[in-house]
């Protein structure tokens, strides 16, 4: 198919970028002490240098204690901590490229190191790691306050910086995913409540915090999933109409784009329709949004996790799809992970060069 729908420039608000690829955020734990390195700024500007349209980082942990459950993984408050961003935004910029920090709270979700503790208690809105599963006590509602209050100051030193945009991490299973889950969060304050609307009051007050940092110009994307890491089953949207419901009031705090994770981007996510999650959330709300889930690959990248590997895969169906306008922009992962010339060979034909996906790219920043 023609490519013309993929490398079509974008805009909204105050970004304008040259094509549709995004480089979806990926955790890569090559942060000592939670500081981004001058291997990290490279491995960001490789992928300008490739053409990538939009990159997204890795989520980089706002300032709460327990906001991160690695100690590798960058945060993104501190004045050693932002100095490294800003060495990552100039690497980009000087090769003409576009970035977005994604801001991320983990909540609930235990340490992966044998040796390192979070230093502070976990947040989770009731307690809870997944529907049943106790783990640490729920946040006060002064911990609620100041868990809003991060994400605004996170994303105003974004701007101050130079990023071009900011995204929130509301997906998988994480913090601002719990507040909508009804299976870990059964508060009864205001955040918390029997419909899905009321589970979002805390992602739309984090949204109205992050405008009012930013003013009403600068690009806010916000990252959702039905799926979560606990359950990759949940739906917290069952039907459209509990869609709408969802995403209208985040859309009215102040989310620009809704950035749609599925674990493929090609299954449809109502009967009836062979529209995807990205191509609902647009046709309901009339923002744009991004897709993502196994982009170019023959293989989800859960299963990456446990070892398996991708051979690259056609791309006319997501072509087709871009081109009928289901979604505006496509967030390409792994594919992007392990060759970042991946968006130079596509737009070239150059398809007999793009590089298979092995898991052990996950352990090296190329």
């Amino acid at each position: 198919m023609s490519l013309d729908a993929l490398f079509q420039p974008f805009s909204v608000k105050s970004l304008t970028i040259p094509n549709r690829v995004v480089m979806a955020p990926m955790t890569r734990s090559f942060s000592p002490g939670g500081v981004a390195t001058e291997q990290v700024a490279d491995y960001y500007r490789r992928r300008a240098e490739g053409g990538v349209g939009l990159i997204v980082t890795e989520g980089t942990g706002v300032a709460r204690p327990a906001s991160l459950n690695d100690p590798a993984v960058p945060r993104f408050h501190g004045e050693s901590e932002l100095a490294a961003w800003q060495n990552v935004v100039n690497a980009v910029h000087g090769a003409g490229g576009k970035i977005a920090p994604q801001l991320w709270h983990v909540g609930a979700v235990r340490t992966r190191s044998e040796d390192w503790t979070p230093p502070g208690p976990y947040d989770s809105p009731s307690g809870l790691s997944r529907p049943g599963k106790q783990f640490g006590d729920p946040m006060s509602d002064a911990d609620v306050a100041d868990a809003i209050d991060a994400f605004g100051r996170a994303a105003g030193e974004a701007k101050r910086m130079g990023f071009d945009a900011v995204e929130l991490h509301g997906a998988h299973g994480y913090l601002i995913d719990q507040f909508f889950w009804e299976g870990t969060n059964v508060r009864t304050d205001g955040y918390g409540g029997a419909t899905l609307p009321e589970r979002a009051r805390f992602a739309a007050d984090i949204l109205k915090a992050v405008r009012a940092a930013v003013g009403p110009d600068y690009p806010v994307i916000l990252r959702i999933s039905q799926w979560k890491q606990q359950d990759y089953d949940v739906k917290l949207a069952k039907t459209p109409a509990e869609m709408t419901a969802w995403l209208e009031p985040l859309a009215d705090a102040g989310a620009d784009v809704f950035h749609c994770s599925q674990r493929r981007f090609w299954e449809p996510e109502y009967e009836g329709s062979d529209l995807n999650f990205a191509g609902w959330a647009k046709k309901l709300t009339g923002l744009p949004t991004i897709t993502v889930g196994s982009v170019g690959l023959s293989g989800e990248f859960i299963a990456a996790f446990g070892g398996e590997g991708s051979q690259p895969a056609s791309i006319d169906g997501l072509l087709e799809r871009l081109e009928r306008g289901e979604f505006d922009m496509v967030a390409v992962g792994r594919a992007l992970l392990q060759d970042p010339e991946w968006v130079q060979k596509i737009r070239e034909g150059r398809t007999a060069e793009l590089k298979a996906f092995e898991r052990q790219a996950m352990g090296v920043l190329y």
